[in-house]
């Protein structure tokens, strides 16, 4: 299940999104208009920051804002910068594999084979939405 960290960044970076290139959004007004907890929201912009998604400007007229051009932000990279793995199981995570430890033979695993294809299909639509798809 997508957790509400991840949840809330992909609203607030939308939001982010939809307004005029170039221009900063502080976090008082995503929080307000996409109902988030502005402490939440603060330590979820941070960690996009920290990821090199978004930039952050300090001061009068600062706020955040995207750093690359909303069409080239993969969902793959949202979702991996704010939830960790995609797959839904270690063994057949291409990013943080670890073997299981109740699986002998993950050839032969029918777990390992079904969540191969849930990882597939997922990655799918991740990698081929942007953010300017969600926008």
């Amino acid at each position: 299940m997508l957790s509400k960290k991840t949840k809330y960044g992909i609203k607030a970076m939308t939001f982010i999104a939809r307004q005029e290139p170039g221009s900063k959004v502080q976090i008082a007004t995503i929080s307000e208009k996409e109902n988030i907890s502005h402490k939440f929201l603060e330590s979820i912009l941070l960690t996009l920051r920290k990821a090199g998604i978004l930039g952050a400007k300090k001061g009068k007229g600062g706020g955040y804002y995207l750093l690359k051009e909303a069409g080239t932000i993969k969902m793959t990279e949202v979702i991996r910068t704010l939830e960790g793995p995609i797959a839904m199981v270690p063994c057949v995570s291409l990013n943080y594999y670890e073997k299981c430890d109740d699986c002998p033979d993950e050839d032969a695993c029918s777990v390992h084979k079904l969540m191969i294809q849930v990882r597939d299909n997922t990655l799918q639509v991740l990698r081929n939405t942007t953010l300017a798809d969600l926008v």
